[in-house]
């Protein structure tokens, strides 16, 4: 590619971002990375640059560093490691946006951000319903390109573990046969795929304007890349 592939990855610390950003690292299309995190990353490398705030703000650019072109959001919590409704819907809904408008200013056009399967802005469950807003808000921002990635359960090690994913996934074992058509879309799928999605979603030679990949439309990408 001629043009440099700069990009700007939030959340980087969580099960799907870490994934991800070993892939960043590892990708030789991808010139730099800026992480925006709470806290320092446990790792250097020559392409890496960390933006370090406890509200993920970025409260000092200058504007002769390399702008991003891509972004990358993978930021969300439970209400029960909240705390409430509104300090879930702070992140989920009201800090992802903020950081996405954030990327869009500093020159991101093409955006990729974890969601989850059933998001919807009038959903009666209040989780799905600020990745619905959330999604919403987002979809009017104008960047070039937008894929929102909608797992279901998610396969993987935490560094603290969800009590409710394991219990799903448990359970899953023992039906995951019967789950055919749209139930196939809550058999469970590891991090490091959602990851390769969003990777693999972000450098199409002819992205769509917003893009939904549930579990099934993620193995199905993969797929072409095996």
């Amino acid at each position: 590619m001629s043009k440099q592939q700069i990009v700007m990855i939030a959340g980087a610390t969580g099960l799907v971002g870490n994934e991800l950003m070993k892939l960043l690292l590892e990708e030789r299309a991808i010139d730099h990375i800026y992480a925006l995190t709470r806290s320092p990353l446990p790792f250097t490398h020559s392409k890496l640059a960390t933006i370090q705030d406890p509200q993920l703000r970025i409260v000092n650019w200058d504007d002769s560093q390399l702008a991003p072109n891509k972004g990358y959001i993978c930021l969300g919590t439970t209400r029960k490691q909240a705390g409430s409704k509104q300090a879930l819907e702070d992140v989920d809904y009201h800090l992802v946006c903020e950081i996405a408008k954030t990327m869009k200013l500093l020159g991101v056009q093409h955006l990729c951000v974890v969601s989850s399967i059933g998001a919807h802005p009038r959903s009666p469950s209040h989780y799905l319903r600020c990745k619905g807003k959330m999604e919403q808000a987002i979809e009017r921002m104008g960047f070039v390109s937008v894929t929102f990635v909608r797992p279901g359960p998610l396969a993987g090690l935490r560094d603290k573990p969800r009590t409710d994913e394991a219990v799903v996934q448990s359970l899953l074992k023992f039906i995951r046969p019967l789950m055919i058509g749209s139930l196939a879309r809550y058999i469970p799928i590891s991090a490091e795929a959602v990851a390769k999605t969003m990777l693999y979603s972000s450098f199409e030679s002819t992205p769509r304007p917003i893009k939904i990949l549930d579990s099934v439309d993620m193995r199905s990408l993969l797929e072409k890349y095996q």
